[in-house]
């Protein structure tokens, strides 16, 4: 890689880093190829990004940057997971974790706040932007459905009553 392309590498990870929300910090000692083609592929899936980084040129994109903070933690096999979804990349960084032991988070953060290894782990319990705008929906329906379900039943029950009137009279 020559001067250009890493300049060209730094200024693309400086952009992302100023766009991103949340930044995972893992360790990778070990993963196949295969393995991270998997985490990358969830990661998609997810809205999230993940890549393997040279640590000398992301502690320079860092720079001026609101994850500056981060630069102490870019020390041995090094690899970032970013989303703009304050859930996603931490929440597929712990989920490929606990199924392979080669992967550690290490830290991070979310906008100007550092996070530590418990704090990730929360974020990541927690469900996704898409997951709570669905729950919201539900809520917000779910008066309606019981509003129309209350303003029929009277009909409803009127109805039953004149069935009942009408299988009176026709038993007599």
């Amino acid at each position: 890689m020559d001067r250009s392309e890493k300049e060209a590498l730094v200024a693309d990870l400086h952009r992302t880093f100023e766009d991103t929300t949340l930044l995972v910090i893992t360790h990778q000692t070990g993963l196949t190829v295969a393995e991270v083609s998997d985490l990358r592929r969830r990661m998609r899936q997810a809205g999230a990004t993940y890549k393997v980084t040279k640590n000398r040129l992301t502690k320079r994109a860092l720079e001026g940057t609101k994850f500056q903070a981060l630069q102490p933690l870019f020390t041995g096999p090094t690899a970032i997971a970013y989303s703009d979804d304050p859930v996603a990349a931490a929440k597929v960084c712990f989920e490929f974790a606990k199924k392979n032991e080669k992967l550690t988070v290490v830290g991070g953060a979310l906008d100007e706040e550092q996070l530590d290894i418990g704090r990730i782990k929360d974020l990541a319990q927690l469900p996704s932007l898409d997951e709570l705008r669905a729950r919201l929906i539900g809520v917000v329906q779910a008066p309606a459905t019981k509003l129309a379900g209350v303003i029929q039943a009277p009909a409803a029950q009127l109805a039953r009553v004149f069935s009942a009137y009408g299988s009176q009279e026709d038993a007599a």
